[in-house]
């Protein structure tokens, strides 16, 4: 079954924040196959990237407040799947989450200490790297040959192994966006841009760039 990069995102929030019910079906592995699903076929492609962006859109209805001793998170239906609230209840009894409620329109808000806070940023960025690795070994897209990311995954850099992009890795820069919006937003600091660079392993070339600014334009 084609996956897009929203399962992946799921997986993501069920490590880090440890309290998802059932979440759109996905590996219990971060998988960056599921990036490259949507470039399976050309015929196929302007749709599923249509399809990406408004996973990507949908991120923004994530919502991260602040307050002096504690963080409140809320997390949209779609990355919350089907649960109950005796099942949230008792997720966040065995963690550190002070409590976490199912809202009527299906998203969940946890309420976590600022230090369980930080280990959630942790816990999502090792996550999003060790996704970033098996990129380059899945063998979903045949030239990556490394994925690498500043600490906020706001700039991504690519090393490829051909002189011009195919397809699956043209389209891997959706994934990529989708990691940085998503550890932006559970930082409480959304980003205005995530740029990605792709080098030419051999020549350490930029033989291309894009940027989330610029997506859907």
């Amino acid at each position: 079954m084609k996956k897009t990069p929203a399962s992946v995102i799921s997986v993501l929030l069920c490590a880090s924040l440890v309290a998802c019910g059932t979440p759109a079906p996905a590996s219990s592995t971060p998988s960056s196959s599921s990036v490259a699903a949507s470039a399976a076929s050309a015929s196929s492609a302007a749709s599923d990237s249509d399809s990406a962006l408004s996973d990507l859109d949908s991120l923004g209805d994530i919502e991260v407040d602040k307050n002096l001793f504690d963080v409140e998170i809320t997390v949209p239906a779609d990355f919350v799947g089907e649960t109950t609230q005796e099942e949230l209840d008792a997720k966040a009894k065995e963690s550190d989450i002070h409590s976490i409620t199912l809202n009527e329109d299906g998203s969940a808000t946890y309420v976590m200490s600022k230090a369980q806070h930080k280990k959630v940023l942790e816990e999502l960025s090792a996550s999003i790297n060790e996704t970033l690795a098996e990129m380059s070994t899945s063998g979903d897209f045949p030239t990556i040959t490394n994925v690498s990311a500043n600490d906020d995954f706001t700039n991504f850099t690519v090393t490829v192994s051909a002189d011009e992009l195919g397809l699956a890795e043209s389209m891997s820069v959706i994934g990529l966006y989708m990691y940085g919006g998503l550890y932006g937003i559970f930082s409480g600091q959304t980003p205005d841009n995530i740029h990605v660079d792709f080098v030419n392993a051999d020549s350490g070339e930029v033989i291309s760039s894009a940027d989330s600014s610029e997506a859907g334009k």
